[in-house]
């Protein structure tokens, strides 16, 4: 099934021969590879480029298993872009998979492969792309190892936008398919329920976790899972390590007779964000304006891989569609925080106490700032009223956006408060003007 992805694939354009190394990065599967190797390619040849001057190498397959090692693939890449009066385009998927595990326990020396990606930079004639799925071994070295040559690109699972003309259904039966099953693009091409489902937790147990495990030698891998999933069921939850912890160990202490620190927990929770499974929302003190320490809350990527990890057991719909509204605004560039800002409020014998409300999403990029708090339904006075009441507080004049499940159409109340439905959030351009 061929998905049009022509956002990232204009951003890719917008790169060609920038003399900087594109790394896009991703969890696996969302599709880094066949934007990379199909769309990119495809676009490429439209334009003229000969097939012969397009080097592609898939580093996960095993017939390419000798170019894992750096000073083979340097040698080769080399070899096939000898002819400097043409122009080659370099795309090198998944490249972790040419970086050892010696060289990632020692943090002192870069990896060869950055080496390698330096040193064909330095040619003239070569245009270099690369995939990867760990942050901490390539989205953010980018900068230092790369010293500033380095333009990261992020694919995340598709949109609902890309969603919905590839499901074939009608905006509202996709949707719910879509809070359902998520965006990993190959759960389209599956019919039943079991394969979905059988699909996205396949995923898991033969992929992320092997990979995971794999490449920081843990001695713990049930650790792993246990808390993948105690993040999926309390998505969207405050959390920190010390009750995160607590919260593993009680399910724990069922099965295994080892007790979990913090510290361990929040490295084992690094290695799932690092590897793009997980995302996490810092709070913000609005009025104090900084940020609470050890405090934030942490989303899922991804629906489907939420909910078939918890085998379709904890359908909350509140609480999926505030993931999925954090989704779209990290899909969409935003820098997401989760707002915090206190009042005092009489009680009923006339002292105050201080009472402190939440706003969902505070966003940012570039000169555009959205307050958003997402309900699912608001069907009377008194939940609109609690809903919407923290936005009169917070005393700045930047858009304030309710999102509901569902809403006959977008409208302004009389405080200037924008309604949107989940879809006509997920499917429009609001928070760009």
């Amino acid at each position: 099934m061929y998905i049009e992805r022509n956002d990232y694939l204009d951003a890719i354009r917008k790169r060609q021969w920038n003399g900087r190394i594109k790394v896009i990065t991703g969890l696996r599967r969302s599709g880094k590879s066949f934007l990379l190797f199909q769309m990119f390619r495809d676009f490429l040849i439209g334009q003229g480029v000969s097939e012969r001057n397009i080097i592609a190498i898939a580093l996960d397959r095993e017939e390419n298993r000798e170019l894992t090692d750096p000073g083979r693939l340097y040698h080769y890449l080399d070899t096939e872009t000898k002819d400097s009066r043409r122009k080659f385009y370099i795309l090198l998927d998944e490249v972790q998979y040419a970086i050892s595990k010696e060289e990632l326990k020692n943090k002192d020396v870069p990896p060869r492969l950055y080496g390698v990606l330096n040193s064909l930079l330095a040619k003239q004639n070569v245009d270099v792309y690369v995939t990867g799925s760990n942050s901490k071994m390539l989205s953010s070295d980018v900068m230092t190892e790369f010293r500033g040559r380095g333009d990261e690109i992020e694919i995340y699972p598709l949109s609902f936008r890309e969603f919905l003309p590839a499901s074939g259904k009608d905006k509202e039966e996709a949707l719910n398919d879509y809070l359902l099953y998520g965006g990993m693009p190959l759960v389209l091409q599956y019919e039943t329920m079991e394969e979905k489902a059988g699909y996205l937790s396949g995923l898991f147990n033969e992929i992320y976790f092997k990979d995971i495990q794999e490449r920081y030698n843990l001695q713990k891998g049930n650790l792993l899972e246990d808390l993948t999933d105690v993040l999926c069921s309390s998505a969207g939850s405050i959390m920190n390590f010390e009750k995160l912890a607590n919260t593993v160990n009680s399910i724990r202490k069922n099965k295994r007779n080892d007790s979990i620190s913090s510290q361990t927990v929040k490295t084992y929770a690094g290695y799932l964000e690092d590897s793009f499974l997980f995302s996490s929302a810092r709070r913000y003190d609005i009025r104090g304006k900084s940020y609470f320490a050890s405090q934030e809350k942490i989303y899922p990527s991804d629906l489907g891989l939420r909910n078939a990890r918890l085998n379709f057991r904890q359908i909350e719909l509140p609480r999926l569609m505030e993931n999925a509204v954090y989704c779209y605004l990290k899909q969409n560039g935003f820098l997401v925080d989760v707002g915090t800002i206190e009042k005092s409020i009489p009680d009923e014998s006339g002292k105050y106490r201080r009472v402190q409300y939440e706003i969902d999403f505070i966003v940012n990029k570039g000169m555009y700032q959205y307050y958003i708090q997402s309900a699912y339904s608001v069907d009377d006075e008194e939940k609109l009223r609690r809903e919407v009441y923290p936005f009169s507080i917070v005393g700045n004049s930047f858009r304030k956006i309710l999102v509901t499940r569902y809403s006959l159409h977008p409208y302004y109340d009389e405080e200037g408060i924008l309604h949107l439905g989940l879809a006509d959030l997920l499917l429009g351009d609001y928070l760009s003007s």
